[in-house]
Parts: structure tokens; C-alpha cells; sequence
């Protein structure tokens, strides 16, 4: 009895491990599905102010930058309305449309049609809602996430997906989790979590983690610098920051999903232009690409 009872110990912990491993391998694997080489986009409200002065002189000066997109910040300057110019400049200046920052009430039934076929003309499949104070608003928040899953369906048919863009409040506590947590945890994988980690860095959280917590759905991710409060010695211009650029960057290739890195300036330290901010950081994030 005792050699029968002590075999079916080694089973069970056999088969305890066996399951282990398949769990692991599995994780391994879903997260493998995930494995990108991101492209590099810009987000145009960087150089809002230089956007509508000259479009496509902008344009042209960011894709001499190195950079394959732009994300469009309701600003189209000299081409205001007119999605059949826009794209001419995209295609002359061979850029792509990484996504879109808009509002709720760009996307509510009275605008609803208008607004997707101005970015389908323009290719842009990733409508993202920018800004909106219901997200860390204890009531708010739920109506917030009720129109993100309405409009995660809404869009599906057209190939196009939404999402939300973060600040440090959606990192205010709530529901014994965050705002931002709460949003991630009650929509759809479809629904993109466009974290943006300056202002994730700011509000005392790990962007690494908030990768890693929600696989698959960093779909698009905003290199920023915001610099927490009492940081030294340090600039607002990537490289020159206090983030690991390089994990960040490797966690987003391997588990997040991303297919856009976005790089946003909001920050023009010792002078710099708008342009020359955006240049800097561009040149910073080179480098950590160039240790992958």
C-alpha cells in the first residue's frame, strides 16, 4: 500500500510540473505572438503652432528627421478639412498616418460618419480619444469605458480600432486599482491602451509594468519625457531622461504589441524650438535602437 501511495505521489508531481511547463511554454508562446519592430511616428501636436503655420513644410522636416508617420492632432494648417490634400502629402513625402487624437464628439452619431471616412482617406486605422477629465472621475469613468466599448464595436466593421491616451490621473487610486486599470480591465483587447510614458512616469508608476500587465495592447505608445517633480539634473528630451528607454522599448517589441512608437515633445528646454526638441529626442531614441 505504502509503494502504491508513493507512486501516485510521483504522478501527481509529475503531472503538477508537466502542466507548469505547458503554462509556461503557453505564456511564452501568447507572448511571442506579440514580437514587433515598431515603426517610428511623430505626434503633430509636438509642433502644433508650426503645423498650422506650414503643413507640409512641417511635414516635410520631420520626415527629413527619420520618421516613417505622423499621429494628427486636429491641426491639418493650409489643408484644414481637405483629407484628399493631406494624404497627397503623405504619399509625396512618403509618410504614413500611425493613428489620430480625437474626442468623443468626433465620434457620436451626429459626426460619426464624417470622422471615419476623413481617416480612412487618409489610412489611419487607430482612432485615439486624446483627453477626457470623466477618466478619473469616480462616475465618469464608467461612462467613459461604456463609450470606448461601443465604439470598439462601432468600428470594427470600417478596420479601424479605438482607444485611450493617458495622464498622471488615470493613476489616481480607484476601486482598489487606478482609473487607468480599471479602463484596461472592463474594455475589450481591441480597445488600444496608447500609454503615454511620460506622464506614466510622472504619476510614480513603472511603464515597463503597465506593458507587461496588459499584453497585446500597447498597440501605439507615446515616448515622452515628463520628468517627475524633484528630478535633478536631467532634460525633457529622450536620452536625456531618467527612463529606461531600452527595456521600455524591448518589453513593447515582446509583449505589448506595438507597432508605432510615437514620439511626443510638449517640453522646449535651454531654447530649443519645437522642431529642435523633437530632433533631439529623435536623435536620443536612435541611439537606444541601435542596442537592440
Amino acid at each position: 500500500m505504502k509503494k502504491f501511495k508513493d507512486i501516485l505521489s510521483m504522478l501527481v508531481a509529475s503531472s503538477s510540473l508537466l502542466f507548469a511547463t505547458l503554462a509556461t511554454a503557453h505564456d511564452n508562446h501568447e507572448k511571442s505572438n506579440f514580437t514587433t519592430s515598431p515603426q517610428l511616428s511623430v505626434q503633430l501636436w509636438s509642433v502644433k503652432d508650426e503645423v498650422k503655420a506650414d503643413f507640409k513644410g512641417t511635414l516635410k522636416t520631420l520626415a527629413e528627421m527619420g520618421f516613417e508617420g505622423v499621429e494628427f492632432a486636429n491641426e491639418f494648417g493650409e489643408f484644414s478639412g481637405n483629407a484628399t490634400a493631406i494624404k497627397q502629402v503623405l504619399d509625396s513625402l512618403s509618410l504614413k498616418g500611425s493613428g489620430a487624437h480625437v474626442s468623443f464628439e468626433q465620434l457620436n452619431d451626429e459626426n460619426f460618419a464624417d470622422t471615419v471616412k476623413f481617416y480612412q482617406t487618409l489610412e489611419v486605422d487607430m482612432l485615439i480619444v486624446g483627453w477626457d477629465e470623466r477618466a478619473w472621475h469616480p462616475e465618469g469613468i464608467k461612462e467613459v469605458v461604456a463609450l470606448l466599448n461601443k465604439l470598439a464595436k462601432k468600428l470594427a466593421p470600417f478596420g479601424m480600432k479605438t482607444g485611450f491616451h493617458n495622464h498622471d490621473h488615470e493613476f489616481n487610486d480607484y476601486a482598489g486599482t487606478t482609473y487607468w486599470d480599471y479602463l484596461a480591465m472592463n474594455t475589450p483587447e481591441n480597445v488600444v491602451l496608447q500609454q503615454d510614458v511620460g506622464w506614466t512616469t510622472y504619476a510614480g508608476k513603472d511603464p515597463i509594468a503597465y506593458v507587461e500587465k496588459y499584453p497585446g495592447r500597447t498597440i501605439t505608445t507615446h515616448y515622452k519625457v515628463k520628468l517627475p517633480k524633484g528630478t535633478h539634473g536631467k532634460l525633457p528630451i529622450i536620452g536625456q531622461d531618467t527612463i529606461d528607454w531600452l527595456n521600455l522599448t524591448k518589453a513593447n517589441m515582446t509583449v505589448g504589441g506595438t507597432i508605432w512608437l510615437v514620439v511626443e515633445q510638449e517640453e522646449y528646454p535651454n531654447g530649443l524650438t519645437p522642431l529642435q526638441a523633437v530632433a533631439e529626442s529623435k536623435r536620443g531614441l536612435d541611439k537606444v535602437l541601435e542596442k537592440l
